[in-house]
């Protein structure tokens, strides 16, 4: 099983990014996917999921409005779109696994199996 986020970078505020995050070894459709972020000294915390159908989506309020999930079972693979990025956003941004009813998805870190490796974001003022 493996989960891999890309896309992060340096970026000024106000600008945009685009995560991705593509596995395998799984059956991926039937898997919610959700991206955390721990940002300098803060604990981790969900920003965003998405169901195993993708008919469903969740945000936290920090990002409502600004982050845009999306997934594409044919390629495995999950986007996160940043906009209008702060520097509070500056995080390692990871995505994880969580085998959910296909229609639901919750950023409840105990329901998430499968983690993969991060990738940073760093937003300047």
């Amino acid at each position: 099983v493996q989960l891999q986020a890309s896309g992060g970078g340096l970026v000024q505020a106000g600008g945009s990014l685009r995560l991705s995050c593509t596995a395998s070894g799984f059956a991926f459709d039937y898997y919610a996917i959700g991206w955390f972020r721990q940002g300098p000294g803060k604990e981790r915390e969900g920003v965003s999921c998405i169901s195993g159908s993708g008919a469903f989506v969740y945000y936290s309020d920090s990002v409502k409005g600004r982050f845009t999930i999306s997934r594409d079972n044919v390629k495995n693979t999950v986007y996160l779109n940043l906009n209008s990025l702060k520097p509070e956003d500056t995080a390692i941004y990871s995505c994880s696994a969580a085998l959910i009813n296909r229609s639901w998805c919750t950023t409840a870190q105990s329901r998430y199996k499968y983690w993969g490796q991060g990738t940073l974001v760093t937003v300047s003022s």
